[in-house]
């Protein structure tokens, strides 16, 4: 019994760090309905940029997020505004999946030509620090990152639902056209929304590095990952996202303790077939597409 509930403390920190991740996926599809194959390569790229701040300038992880997370904002605008608005309207949903692939191919090789294929992790001083809390070890980093990830998602939440920017969101998620003919420009939505969606991925980078070993070809198992929450959850809704990033961090902690490590990423897909065999739209995929 300590070794489940062990495990079940690991898999819910686990699990708050991929919604943080998942969320930004969940919200670029909201807005654009397109499946950004990119967002493993930029949080991988919010790792590297978080290790070079360390390394070079001793900035601690989580300060380095007030840098990172500003930056790829700028630079998920950028990826809308110049290679993913330009599709045609009628092919954008097809052709997005490979612009944003080809992206995440970029990034890859740039920090490969920058950093070279070698394994690397950020740790701080703190790295391996635990509190021992009723008999059971809560590790520092995972704690700070799980406070990190609730913390980035209420201020998602907040700007979703207290901002004249999230108001617009909203109203292009549930009905483009109409949104459009109230004034909405969309097109400023959807960039802005993209860049929102790449902010996310370099806070959640930061914890990544310093959780996980990592290369620049890191991000083909982590959008793997990311798309089963998603899909898990019910495109286009962020609430869904967090609970499925949850339930999957807790079901691959469970399957690593008592099973073995080897098949926890496995959980992963054997918990998305079961799910999607009783309920194929996801776990809140029956909402509306205001989901958000």
């Amino acid at each position: 019994m300590h070794a489940i509930i062990q495990a079940i403390i690991l898999g819910v920190l686990t699990g708050g760090v991929y919604a943080l991740m998942a969320s930004g996926q969940t919200l670029i599809f909201g807005i654009m309905k397109v499946v950004n194959l990119a967002q493993g390569a930029l949080v991988v790229l919010g790792a590297y940029l978080t290790y070079t701040l360390f390394i070079a300038f001793g900035m601690d992880p989580f300060l380095s997020i007030l840098v990172t997370t500003p930056l790829l904002f700028v630079v998920g605008v950028a990826v809308q505004w110049t290679l993913l608005r330009p599709l045609h309207s009628d092919d954008a949903a097809q052709l997005s999946l490979l612009v944003t692939f080809a992206v995440a191919l970029a990034v890859e090789g740039v920090l490969s030509l920058a950093y070279s294929t070698t394994l690397t992790t950020v740790q701080p001083a703190y790295a391996n620090f635990s509190w021992t809390v009723l008999g059971y070890q809560v590790n520092m980093i995972r704690f700070f990152a799980f406070l990190l990830s609730l913390v980035m998602l209420a201020a998602l939440y907040l700007v979703l639902q207290r901002t004249k920017f999230g108001r617009a969101v909203r109203a292009t998620v549930q009905n483009p056209m109409s949104a459009q003919l109230l004034g909405v420009d969309s097109k400023r939505v959807a960039a802005l929304g993209f860049g929102l969606g790449a902010a996310t991925a370099a806070s959640a980078g930061a914890v990544f590095g310093m959780l996980n070993s990592f290369n620049p070809g890191s991000h083909y198992d982590l959008i793997s990952r990311l798309l089963t929450v998603v899909v898990l959850g019910g495109l286009g809704s962020i609430g869904g996202s967090v609970i499925a990033a949850l339930v999957m961090g807790v079901a691959s902690s469970l399957v690593s303790a008592l099973a073995s490590p080897v098949w926890s990423d496995f959980s992963f897909f054997v918990v998305l077939l079961l799910v999607l065999l009783l309920r194929p739209r996801g776990l809140f995929g029956a909402r509306t597409r205001g989901a958000l």
